[in-house]
This record gives C-alpha cells, sequence and structure tokens, in this order.
C-alpha cells in the first residue's frame, strides 16, 4: 500500500487575485532547490488516524500555527514517489515570516555517524496561483488546478 499524506490548501484572495501558502523544505538536501522543491503543508498518517486531523496536525507542526475554517476536500493526488496525498482547502491568513517548524534529526555529513537537527519547514511564502504552478512540487499541481476551479 503506498504511503499517505494529508495537507492543508491554505489560500486567500488579495486585490482580487488568489494566493496559495507553500513551505519549503528544510534540510540539506533541499538547501539549494526552489522550482519543484515547495509543498502545501502535509505529513504521513496512520490507517488509525482521520485524514484531516492529520493534516491540521501536520499544518501546526510545520508552521508552529493552527489552521481553521471550513475545509474543502480536493481529489486525492499522487505524487512521482507513489506517496497519495489526501488534502482540504481552506481559505485564511497568516504571517509567512512567522512560522516555526518542528524539527528532524538525521545523520549528517553522510557516514559521519553524526546526527545533526534540521527544521521540516525553512521558509513558508504566499504565491499566486500561476508561480505556485512552477515552484510546487509537480505531483501536487494539480492541487492547485482545482483550488482555481473552486474559488
Amino acid at each position: 500500500m503506498p504511503k499517505q499524506s494529508a495537507g492543508i490548501v491554505l489560500y486567500r484572495i488579495v486585490s482580487g487575485q488568489t494566493e496559495i501558502f507553500l513551505v519549503h523544505p528544510g534540510g540539506p538536501f533541499w538547501k539549494n532547490k526552489d522550482d519543484g522543491a515547495w509543498s502545501i503543508p502535509k505529513g504521513e498518517y496512520t490507517d488509525d488516524e482521520e485524514p484531516l486531523l492529520a493534516a491540521r496536525r501536520e499544518f501546526a507542526e510545520e508552521t508552529g500555527q493552527e489552521i481553521t475554517g471550513d475545509f474543502v476536500p480536493l481529489k486525492p493526488v499522487k505524487q512521482k514517489s507513489g506517496k497519495v496525498i489526501h488534502a482540504w482547502a481552506v481559505v485564511g491568513d497568516l504571517d509567512h515570516t512567522n512560522i516555526k517548524s518542528n524539527l528532524f534529526e538525521m545523520e549528517w555529513p553522510p557516514k559521519s555517524g553524526k546526527l545533526a537537527s534540521f527544521e521540516e519547514v525553512d521558509r513558508a511564502d504566499w504565491f499566486d496561483l500561476e508561480t505556485a504552478k512552477i515552484k510546487i512540487n509537480p505531483g501536487q499541481v494539480r492541487l492547485i488546478e482545482e483550488l482555481k476551479e473552486l474559488v
């Protein structure tokens, strides 16, 4: 069974233009990557976990901020890795410069035997939908296209 993630497609309308909130993965592998590297705030969940609750938990873990509102389910998307992402769109606003992500550990430098801690998300930003399609992981573009149909 493929891995599953749950996430939030947070959006706002500014001067008549829809903007989407995306996060950039932290850690040394993503440090110098930009286009195609961003994502909606999301994370894996277990079979015994309610997907929307998992999506809201992951949002809080990756941004340090809770999200509430009327969550609209979007069609699941499948990334190149095979992971299936279940997502919900919700209108909202937050200060992208004021995020506080949880940490993860990994061996760094490779084969050094040393563990280093990194933020799961190193930055966040708001993008218009066309720019977001360039920035986001290609497997998540359909989420933006569906959002565009909704608003």
